[in-house]
């Protein structure tokens, strides 16, 4: 009997050899299929999401006597940050649905006996999960960064007009490697500052931080290339074993060159702004030029920079394990396909809130806290797509 079967398999494989070319009439067909519940899908979360953002946020707009205009424009600043969660979850459930749709109808085992293989059928979809990934990069690194802070800054200058001039008052700064404190009174990211205060510390023999000189300056100003230059300026040395102020120093234009003082502007501000609003290049230039940073510091952006590469990619895999899924339960039905989409995105995305804090904390290194939630992902997929499709 066995042989029977297996000399079956051998006659039908040369009768209908596995293809991988491009099938117009199939290929549109299952994009056609698949673009329909993905559309609505899409447009249904995206709605769910506004409605939950009126929900939360309203009562603050109407409080503070917002117009119609400037509700309109926040909760439309909002939705960029609602997509980039909602197409991973969409494409799975499109992708599980029209797979589900055709194994109700028997159209998989059909494609499958014409000599396609599991992987060749979801081509189509394969095609728009990846289109879908590059979009929500795009969404995470361009457009979700300059719409969150947007739609917060139109949210505190109800709460207070004059927020936008206070936002960089009395600001402080410490540098990556601690040696150096700064206070302005006054931050101004493309011109003078005034009233600056900055403390320049050092490390002792026993690891402790030791005062070595501050400076008063009224104003300060970066050059690049060059460094800072402090004007009116009043310098007092300390002593480092008393630690106590020495005679203070009247120096009308003091320089400082960029090996002494690394930090420019943009740092400070990018410094000072939650890492949500950073793109992913501007945390991987604070790592890559702030080479003395803190290690606990250096992790959490670490962290977040693997978690920023590596979430995008879901869109994508959310069709690498969905058709496997599908042609799994092609005799469950629907509804099992739908509901073990849904267990799986939601695993997936609670393993990687706590992957994410774990990381950020320090108590995993950050590639395992940012990448391995994406990397199991990865190997459960592939796993059902190679058994199914082998």
């Amino acid at each position: 009997m066995p042989k029977t079967i297996q000399a079956l398999s051998n006659a039908q494989k040369e009768t209908c050899p596995r293809t991988f070319f491009f099938l117009p009439t199939l290929d549109f067909y299952i994009f056609r299929e698949f673009m329909i519940p993905f559309s609505i899908l899409l447009f249904a979360f995206i709605f769910l999401f506004f409605i939950g953002d009126v929900f939360n946020d309203l009562g603050d707009l109407l409080e503070h006597k917002a117009t119609l205009q400037t509700s309109f424009r926040y909760f439309m600043l909002k939705m960029p940050g609602n997509i980039r969660f909602v197409l991973p979850i969409s494409v799975l459930l499109a992708c599980m649905y029209t797979l589900a749709n055709f194994g109700r109808n028997r159209e998989i085992t059909a494609m499958r006996s014409s000599g396609l293989s599991l992987i060749r059928c979801g081509f189509a979809i394969y095609c728009v999960g990846f289109v879908v990934m590059l979009v929500n990069f795009w969404f995470n690194e361009h457009f979700v960064p300059f719409t969150e802070q947007k739609s917060t800054l139109i949210m505190e200058k109800l709460k207070n007009p004059k927020y936008e001039e206070t936002m960089y008052s009395m600001l402080q700064y410490r540098s990556p490697d601690k040696e150096r404190d700064w206070l302005f009174q006054n931050f101004d990211q493309n011109g003078t500052q005034h009233n600056v205060i900055l403390k320049k510390y050092f490390f002792d023999k026993d690891g402790k931080k030791v005062l070595d000189w501050d400076i008063r300056a009224a104003e300060a100003k970066y050059v690049p290339g060059e460094g800072w230059s402090f004007f009116n300026v009043v310098r007092t040395p300390y002593h480092h074993q008393l630690k106590l102020p020495g005679n203070p120093q009247k120096i009308h234009i003091l320089k400082i060159g960029s090996k002494d003082i690394p930090e420019y502007p943009e740092d400070i501000v990018n410094a000072v702004k939650p890492p949500e609003e950073l793109p992913s290049w501007v945390i991987y230039d604070m790592l890559h030029d702030n080479t003395a940073m803190v290690p606990s510091l250096r992790g959490m952006y670490e962290t977040i920079l693997y978690y920023r590469l590596a979430f995008p990619t879901v869109c994508f895999l959310c069709v690498f394990l969905g058709l496997p899924l599908a042609a799994k339960n092609e005799r469950g039905g629907i509804f099992l396909s739908i509901v073990t989409a849904v267990v799986v995105i939601v695993v997936y995305q609670l393993l990687t809130e706590i992957f994410l804090v774990l990381g950020k904390q320090g108590f995993v290194p950050p590639y395992i806290g940012g990448l391995a939630p994406t990397v199991v992902f990865v190997l459960y997929s592939w796993f059902f797509v190679i058994r199914k499709a082998g």
